[in-house]
């Protein structure tokens, strides 16, 4: 059976986030100590007991999601072994777990860069005044002329009718307040550290180049799709870019969706806490069947599904 694997962003982590995997499976347990030796401190700790402050926290919580995600797609793999993950895509953060599930670097170098690339945008988010605003409705070409009108940036592009922006606090509060006047339904602020995905992360996106340039990559083994492009990227030399420019650019996960549908496939696994990409996936292609795999009772509600 052919499948996409999907991997969870940020905002999708939750105390308690792997813990039974841990307490169940020695291949779990391996991968996540593993992990906590790479990084020189307990992210297991944080993940299963929280604060909930501590594992939000952009440099927390994006390690503990990319190993959420390869952990629980191991773990189906092992159960498994006639699944075949036929491409793989990610929102934000999760296009590196992606990259990992496909080879393109390793596992520890994965976490390696993934956790520099968090405390990288959480210094980004200290040294700026940032916010964010989910907006409800519209059509895109209003949504960017309100976006300049407002001087933030487009971040997110989830799925129809569900766009996010990203700027100065002053902009943001700008957006919402002249949101209907653009076609706009409903515009929410959200609570967040910063101006993820706009040009106040420009610092990060600096630096973080400079990290990837140094980073083992070699071509995935399946196709993977990039944010930045919508695309799909074999090229060492265009992953890079495209893992560095989606740091300040828009998240396509619309067209991402839609570009994996047009290459034919409709069976998607989200690896993650939440069903957060299995709602955005539901409302971008109809035709799609995602499972999400966040713990064990998921896991094994897939198993008996598929095995």
């Amino acid at each position: 059976m052919n499948i996409v694997a999907l991997f969870s962003g940020q905002g999708a982590q939750k105390v308690g986030m792997g813990k039974d995997f841990y307490e169940t499976s020695a291949t779990a347990r391996r991968m996540m100590d593993e992990a906590d030796e790479v990084l020189g401190f307990s992210l297991t700790k944080v993940m299963f007991e929280g604060p909930d402050e501590e594992l939000t926290r952009t440099s927390r919580c994006q390690p503990a999601l990319y190993l959420h995600g390869l952990v629980a797609m191991a773990l189906l793999a092992e159960r498994v072994s006639h699944l075949n993950m036929d491409a793989a895509a990610g929102l934000s953060l999760g296009e590196f777990t992606a990259h990992a599930a496909a080879g393109t670097f390793s596992f520890a170098d994965g976490l390696r860069i993934v956790a520099k690339r968090g405390s990288l945008m959480e210094e980004a988010c200290q040294n700026t005044e940032g916010s964010m605003a989910a907006l409800l409705g519209g059509e895109i070409d209003q949504i960017r002329a309100l976006a300049a009108e407002c001087d933030v940036d487009v971040a997110n592009l989830n799925a129809p009718g569900q766009i996010v922006l990203s700027g100065s606090v002053a902009g943001i509060a700008m957006a919402v307040e002249k949101a209907k006047d653009f076609g706009v339904r409903r515009a929410i602020p959200l609570h967040v550290a910063g101006a993820y995905h706009s040009r106040l992360m420009q610092s990060a996106q600096d630096q973080l180049a400079t990290e990837l340039r140094g980073l083992p990559m070699q071509s995935p083994r399946i196709p993977v799709v990039c944010n930045f492009g919508a695309s799909v990227v074999n090229d060492v030399t265009e992953i890079r870019t495209m893992l560095e420019k989606q740091v300040t650019g828009s998240v396509r996960w619309t067209e991402s969706i839609q570009s994996l549908c047009a290459m034919g496939h409709t069976r998607f696994i989200e690896f993650g806490p939440g069903k957060v990409i299995a709602g955005l996936v539901g409302k971008t292609a109809k035709e799609a069947q995602v499972i999400s795999i966040e713990d064990i009772a998921s896991l094994e509600t897939a198993v008996e599904m598929w095995g």
